[in-house]
């Protein structure tokens, strides 16, 4: 409804994972070049660690839209499968042919990533929501970091997740995998001028009119209470611009925000 109103080309604050609006922070700088040293380097498995709603899932489709054309990628969303079906989703995205057998599938990839590396290609392959991988699944990432030659790993895991992937980590069982990451990052919350930056980015995208202003008190109480994470940056600005719609404003101040923060029971 305020899309009209405020003549946006589009939703500013969307909470999906949209290329189009990724914000650099200082953090996310920083994490991506994390990973793209890992990858490179051929660290064999990375760490990537962030509250939700930080732009965990948005800074690895910028880094598959990104990464150089030498290195093979997979992606995968939902690791919430058996072990044989995690396989099998890895050696698909690759583009490998599927088998049912879990050793066949193993032996296929092991080929696979051999005739890459004689290619001078890299192998990359991200798991998203890694916090809800099993003990044994975990187990099975640690033995395909093992595929490897004797200078080199051939197949570089990113386990990308909220915190407690790091509690999983932790544990004795697991003790061998947590010993291999190679790279290890943690994305920090946006500090006060960068929600500032933010905001302002989004609407910049999205097409805003110069008139629609949000106030120094506005961004202030955006901060607090988002405590500078982006996707509850958004649920609060989305709040609020529809406030602003209904009293038919262009300056967002704090007032509005603080109504929207209760409405959005933040």
């Amino acid at each position: 409804m305020y899309k009209q109103f405020y003549g946006f080309k589009e939703n500013a604050f969307n909470i999906t994972s949209d290329p189009e609006f990724y914000f650099e922070s200082s953090s996310h700088k920083e994490a991506y070049s994390h990973l793209l040293y890992g990858i490179k380097s051929r660290k064999g498995i990375i760490c990537l660690t962030g509250e939700v709603g930080t732009g965990k899932t948005t800074l690895c489709r910028i880094l598959l839209n990104t990464i150089n054309e030498r290195i093979r990628t997979a992606f995968i969303l939902n690791p919430n499968f058996s072990q044989l079906q995690l396989l099998q989703l890895i050696t698909k995205d690759l583009g490998i042919p599927v088998k049912s057998n879990k050793l066949d599938l193993i032996n296929a990839l092991n080929e696979f990533l051999i005739d890459q590396t004689q290619q001078g290609h890299n192998v990359a392959v991200i798991i998203d929501e890694s916090q809800n991988l099993n003990t044994l699944q975990l187990e099975q990432i640690r033995l395909l970091s093992n595929l490897e030659t004797e200078k080199q790993k051939l197949l570089q895991i990113i386990l990308v997740g909220q915190p407690e992937l790091l509690g999983k980590l932790q544990k004795p069982s697991l003790r061998q995998l947590n010993s291999r990451i190679g790279v290890r990052f943690h994305i920090q919350p946006l500090e006060k001028e960068e929600t500032r930056t933010y905001i302002q980015h989004r609407l910049n995208i999205a097409g805003a009119p110069k008139k629609l202003k949000f106030t120094n008190e506005a961004v202030a109480a955006i901060h607090h209470s988002s405590k500078g994470t982006p996707r509850l940056i958004n649920i609060l600005c989305e709040h609020a611009l529809l406030a602003g719609f209904v009293n038919e404003t262009y300056t967002i101040d704090d007032s509005i925000i603080r109504a929207a923060a209760k409405e959005a029971l933040l």
